[in-house]
């Protein structure tokens, strides 16, 4: 759609709900059409109403679940909500509404299971919940008998995981990691938020005001893509309003194609070009003259530091236009202080140069005089729970050799970086890793080498899993234990604490479990039962939300006689003088030049490191989001598998005629180290740069047990092998891999259509001697991987 079209289809709406009227009414009558059966959905009319919160994605959008007969047969947002539900008009998007399939879904595992065959074979027998509990502690036990409590890892993702990580850290163990979340995604700006603002301003909450912006700029989001309902509410109503918006990327993603800009930079130049627009910014006092002297420490340092970054400079290392550069930096100067720098979220990109990258982001925020400003950045309100007594929460003691000592700002984060316990785990350093619990987290479809993920699993003596799916990881796993979805299960009390306004809401069953599903507080108490642990003082998950909800009046009872939320003012959003930022000191201050970097011995100021650039013949690998799922987490849902069944590699036009690639044809990728892909289609675009191909996140199941998913479409985490480490945090990099192209079994080497300026270095690929050896390596391993394709 061109620009003016989306703002006339979407002023007053939501993307979501522009998306809904014109593919998802067709989506609906498609899956309805591909079923076997006609539709086991009966009305919705005189159905009971549960309200409860979403976990389709992370985003956890308010719902009402509609139960009839026993049976959830619908599911719509909750019109109480102040962010999905404004204006009374209720939305959830294709993903929320699909959690009914998700809950019915004949793939999911309902009964504890243990495995008989090899690891990854994906061979189990049934057994008993008493039988699968006791050998999970047993193992546990033993581990942490012979090799002390730090021999035991957790890796999990989402509210669900909670309990079994109060489990975890009870027993000693150092070694738990929030993976997907942190060390794989927002890790990097997280760190420079803390560091630079005092606050995160961006991780699960986005604390944007992009409603109320002048201009926005986005830089390598996918935002329009993931589909959080409200933000993209947020950000369609700014546009709607008449803000600008500036978009960098390296593909013509949807956000770009709304963009009065759209910079198709060189991928790994961003913080060069932020650099550049910084000292623009200076040198033409084009900053916010009394914020800055206000609220901001270190102006002198970072002038003196950009003094060099000129747009020529930018320009060239990035392969942009210079007069693109220079009109989009004086388009967003012209906003301020109505500016929102997005800061992004995934920034686990390059390993080096993250945060510096997130760091200036946040400082060309300040300049303009955009935080705590309507239209930029705005603050957490506080809100008060009450403290839970129910759960004694473990104090966990480091070893003389914590996994994240070597990285000095991992501290304010809980846990172990994810390839720290993987390596660890592997060479036994600085101490043996033995066993590993798994819950919410696919760990091959996420952390990038799952090669040397599943070589780490080989060696372990003992591994489960908690899971509703069987993914990847329980086709590795010793044992498997059967999760409940979100309609089945409380979780903890959710509070919502930015703009437009405040709320609190719960996660509650809307139905019962189906077959020998548990929730993870019961699995979590009665697996600290056979520890001899003492967590929790209840038996009661309803006593712990009472708990919380005491502190501000509130039971569950009241909460659900309230509609289940309360709406609470977003009184402190702006509230630049009252602020209280993590480290407990009023009133905000921003670190322009952070003197806690140059302690550990980094800049203090943004520095550009160039992430270096494809070898010659490949091209490289970038990867996002499509709107109807949630990475490998939806694929094997029904009605969103109908509506987007397989991703498609994104080349480029000029690229794939010198190769005679044409639209729709199957090919296969294969990356710097020899690993190929699933077969995949191309999509032939002038809308990505000719060094890169883009792959949607993921697709290409291993697990022959998801019956849709499996093998549909290409990986992009099967071909993500190399990666760089963070040294500030230690989250790992995702676009530090290149790809090519084997189509009918001959690689093809993709032509170069830009010059390489000789300051950004290129990738080194092995030599031929040790490809063939790699070869070598790949043939045996495929005799000692039983999945398919690894």
């Amino acid at each position: 759609m061109k620009r003016r079209d989306f703002l006339k289809v979407s002023a007053g709406a939501s993307l979501t709900l522009a998306g809904l009227k014109l593919r998802v009414g067709g989506f609906f009558r498609r899956a309805y059409a591909q079923t076997q059966k006609p539709p086991e959905l009966p009305g919705s009319l005189g159905a009971k109403e549960i309200p409860s919160v979403c976990e389709m994605c992370f985003w956890r959008c308010p719902i009402v679940a509609k139960v009839k007969g026993g049976k959830v047969v619908k599911i719509e947002g909750n019109p109480k909500s102040p962010t999905n539900g404004r204006g009374g008009k209720a939305r959830v998007c294709a993903r929320g509404n699909s959690g009914v399939k998700l809950l019915y879904d004949p793939d999911r595992v309902l009964h504890p299971l243990k495995r008989v065959g090899q690891r990854g074979e994906g061979r189990w027998v049934k057994i008993s919940w008493e039988e699968a509990l006791d050998e999970v502690a047993e193992n546990l036990k033993k581990v942490k008998e012979k090799y002390g409590p730090h021999a035991i890892a957790f890796f999990d993702h989402g509210a669900s995981a909670k309990p079994l990580r109060e489990v975890f850290k009870a027993l000693g163990t150092e070694n738990y990691s929030n993976e997907p979340a942190f060390f794989q995604c927002v890790g990097p700006v997280e760190a420079a938020c803390i560091n630079t603002l005092g606050y995160v301003a961006s991780g699960t909450m986005q604390y944007t005001d992009m409603a109320n912006a002048r201009a926005i700029l986005l830089v390598g989001s996918h935002l329009g893509e993931n589909v959080h309902v409200s933000h993209v509410m947020d950000f369609v109503e700014g546009l709607s309003r008449g803000a600008k918006l500036v978009v960098v990327d390296p593909r013509f993603s949807v956000a770009a194609g709304k963009a009065d800009l759209w910079l198709p930079i060189r991928p790994g130049t961003d913080t060069a070009l932020l650099l550049s627009w910084i000292n623009y910014v200076l040198e033409h006092g084009l900053y916010d003259r009394e914020f800055v002297s206000r609220y901001c420490e270190g102006l002198e340092t970072l002038k003196k530091a950009v003094k060099g970054w000129t747009l020529e400079r930018a320009a060239r290392l990035c392969d942009l236009p210079q007069d693109q550069i220079e009109q989009a930096i004086k388009l967003l100067a012209a906003a301020r202080p109505h500016v929102c720098i997005h800061p992004g979220r995934h920034s686990a990109w390059y390993g080096k140069g993250d945060v510096y990258r997130h760091q200036a982001l946040l400082i060309l925020e300040a300049l303009f005089g955009g935080i705590g400003t309507p239209g930029g950045l705005c603050f957490p309100t506080p809100i008060s729970l009450g403290r839970v007594q129910a759960v004694k929460e473990a104090e966990v003691e480091e070893s003389e050799e914590p996994l994240k000592g070597k990285y000095p700002f991992c501290d304010p984060f809980p846990g172990s970086p994810t390839h720290e316990i993987i390596k660890a785990t592997l060479t036994g350093q600085p101490y043996p890793i033995k066993a590993w619990g798994i819950c919410g987290a696919n760990l091959l479809q996420t952390i990038p080498n799952p090669y040397q993920t599943m070589e780490a699993i080989r060696k372990l003596d003992f591994i489960f899993c908690f899971e509703i799916y069987p993914t990847e990881n329980a086709l590795w796993s010793d044992i498997i234990l059967p999760d409940t979805v979100y309609l089945e299960r409380y979780d903890d009390v959710y509070v919502y604490d930015s703009v437009p306004q405040c709320y609190v809401t719960v996660r509650q069953p809307a139905v019962k479990p189906l077959g020998e599903a548990r929730s993870p507080f019961w699995l979590a108490k009665e697996l600290a039962k056979r520890l001899g642990l003492k967590v929790f003082r209840t038996e009661s998950e309803v006593e712990i939300l009472n708990e919380r909800l005491q502190g501000l009046g509130l039971s569950l009872e009241k909460l659900n006689q309230e509609g289940g939320l309360v709406v609470l003012p977003a009184k402190a959003a702006y509230d630049r003088e009252n602020f209280r930022n993590v480290f407990g000191e009023k009133g905000l201050k921003v670190k322009l030049a952070i003197e806690d970097f140059e302690d550990e011995d980094f800049s203090p100021v943004p520095i550009f490191e160039p992430a270096p650039a494809p070898p010659e013949g490949y091209a490289r690998l970038i990867y996002g989001r499509v709107p109807v799922h949630t990475f490998s987490r939806t694929m094997n849902n029904e009605w969103l598998h109908h509506e987007w069944p397989e991703n498609q590699a994104w080349i480029n036009d000029e690229v794939a005629a010198k190769l005679g690639l044409k639209d729709g044809e199957e090919i296969v990728l294969e990356n710097q180290d020899g690993k190929r892909s699933f077969p995949v289609k191309v999509k032939v675009t002038p809308g990505i740069r000719p060094d890169c191909i883009y792959l949607s996140h993921g697709f290409g199941s291993r697990s022959s047990k998801l019956s849709r998913a499996y093998r549909k479409g290409a990986s992009d985490q099967f071909l993500i092998t190399h990666y760089v480490q963070d040294p500030f945090m230690g989250a790992s990099s995702h676009r530090t891999n290149f790809v090519r192209i084997v189509k009918g079994g001959k690689v093809l080497n993709l032509p170069e259509l830009r010059p390489l300026p000789p300051e950004i270095p290129r990738f080194k690929v092995s030599s031929a001697r040790e490809s063939r050896r790699a070869t070598r390596r790949r043939k045996k391993a495929r005799k000692s991987y039983p999945i398919e394709g690894c």
